[in-house]
């Protein structure tokens, strides 16, 4: 099977998957609702375009899809403006533009391009699902899965055993690439401990901590994430 083949499958995997929350916490799967078909064609095209082989690639883990994002798309960390005018993939009926995206896409771009950089890494998630709560106004907002001990109980074995299959994508183990400095590497770290998944775990910034909280050093940040990216690939 190729790269692009095992991803797939593991998304259709996804489509059936429940999970147990506790009460003002839900899922968001792109993989099933009304939204479905259209998220099957982009990330089919997506996946074939950039992953149609079998070479090892890199591990590059958010914490959990944002549910303007990836829920959106189903495609990590790729917002729909950026999928279409990028790739060339139709996405034609999303509008959703994010500023971690944008980042990203300039990262990508200073690697190499989307070519290049696909043919080396793989963006996914700790949690591949997305994760929603209940704000005390009633609103539905974005939530990790670290943000709750009980949440984070609950789900455990879930994680443990997506970071397994995900690693079945022919995935190359010497690094890894977690994007959050902060939980989502202090659960990584703490799981790879006990697994050994990775031989080594590289935390970097979040590009969302970065676009709303340190603009003006974007660029120092970008070329944190290219030495990162380039120390493995040279």
């Amino acid at each position: 099977m190729t790269v692009a083949q095992r991803i797939l499958q593991f998304n259709e995997e996804l489509a059936g998957t429940t999970l147990e929350l506790p009460p003002g916490f839900t899922v968001i799967n792109p993989f099933i609702g009304p939204q479905k078909e259209r998220v099957r064609e982009v990330t089919t095209a997506f996946y074939h375009k950039y992953y149609d082989d079998d070479k090892p690639r890199r591990l590059v883990l958010g914490s959990s899809p944002a549910r303007r994002g990836t829920a959106v798309t189903g495609v990590p960390f790729e917002d729909a403006k950026l999928l279409e005018s990028e790739t060339g993939v139709d996405v034609d009926g999303y509008s959703v533009s994010r500023p971690s995206a944008g980042f990203l896409h300039d990262v990508i771009g200073r690697y190499g391009g989307r070519q290049r950089f696909y043919a080396d890494f793989v963006m996914s998630f700790v949690c591949p699902l997305g994760l929603t709560r209940t704000n005390p106004k009633g609103n539905e907002v974005n939530c990790n899965y670290y943000e709750s001990k009980t949440l984070l109980a609950l789900l455990n074995s879930f994680l443990l055993n997506m970071l397994e299959r995900q690693l079945a994508f022919g995935t190359d183990t010497s690094v890894c690439y977690c994007i959050g400095s902060g939980e989502n590497f202090t659960f990584l770290s703490k799981v790879n401990e006990g697994q050994r998944f990775f031989k080594k775990i590289v935390p970097l910034e979040h590009p969302r901590f970065i676009t709303q909280y340190n603009r003006d050093r974007e660029d120092e940040f970008a070329d944190k994430y290219l030495r990162a990216f380039r120390e493995q690939s040279d």
